[in-house]
């Protein structure tokens, strides 16, 4: 019985520590723990298609707008399943009332609430926002963090929105999987995972970390254009022959000819 106690002790520890190494912010640039490394053929396959993608989409961008570190940080929160549009709307108001983190730290809770209501589950938005802009009023002396671990102690950032901010506002190679990334990750064949962290991490070691940026962008730009949830436009996709999901869909299609004939 003792034995068997250690055992499973021992193989609870053993999943624990699994799962802490996979959550860690320094292993972002690393393949997940016993993911096969990639072949050199899937590493061809992920530059051609960003190579594609970066020539049908010169102009991809972050369509969040802003003007400092911490207003992206804060309008990445908002985008939380809400367009990023919507929180364009928001943001200006929101940083006219509340320019610096101490404002946005001190003011009413029910007047942010009121503002930023139009995104969506706005009092967890609201108790987020408060809290990043209070730590990083008294923690960080009114500046936002450049670094991954720091960003990802404050509650309500993620490594998505911290890997945005990084990338964007700070200038660093990161990789940020939305919900657009993570489609077109997925459609294409770059990305064998549902979960955004080893989309990441499977991105991350396909691509040069020159590249990390820059595939965000065209990625996220792809999914908004054509590669989208419900009707994605596979006849105009420049990356259709090196897709998964058309190859697929095309599969079906012939198949379903040969049987109605």
């Amino acid at each position: 019985m003792a034995a068997k106690a250690a055992k499973k002790t021992q193989r609870a520890g053993s999943t624990k520590a699994k799962y802490v190494v996979m959550k860690a912010p320094a292993l972002r640039g690393k393949k997940a723990s016993g993911e096969a490394k990639p072949t050199p053929a899937a590493r061809a396959k992920a530059k051609k298609v960003i190579d594609l993608l970066q020539k049908r989409h010169p102009d991809a961008h972050i369509y969040l707008d802003y003007k400092t570190p911490f207003q992206l940080l804060i309008s990445t929160i908002l985008a939380a399943q809400c367009t990023d549009e919507r929180v364009n709307e928001v943001s200006p108001v929101l940083f006219a009332r509340f320019p610096k983190p101490m404002d946005l730290a001190d003011a009413d809770p029910h007047e942010v609430e009121a503002l930023v209501r139009p995104t969506g589950f706005f009092r967890q938005k609201t108790q987020s926002i408060m809290e990043c802009a209070r730590v990083i009023a008294t923690e960080h002396g009114g500046k936002v963090p450049d670094s991954l671990d720091a960003l990802t102690s404050i509650r309500g950032v993620g490594r998505k929105t911290a890997n945005v901010v990084l990338a964007n506002a700070f200038g660093q190679q990161a990789i940020a999987v939305d919900t657009h990334v993570q489609r077109v990750s997925l459609r294409i064949g770059l990305a064998t995972v549902k979960d955004p962290v080893k989309i990441e991490q499977q991105l991350c070691a396909l691509l040069p970390e020159k590249r990390w940026t820059r595939a965000t962008l065209v990625l996220s730009t792809h999914g908004r254009r054509i590669c989208t949830a419900y009707r994605p436009d596979c006849p105009h996709c420049p990356v259709s022959a090196l897709c998964d999901y058309y190859a697929n869909a095309v599969q079906k299609k012939s198949k379903g000819r040969v049987a109605g004939s």
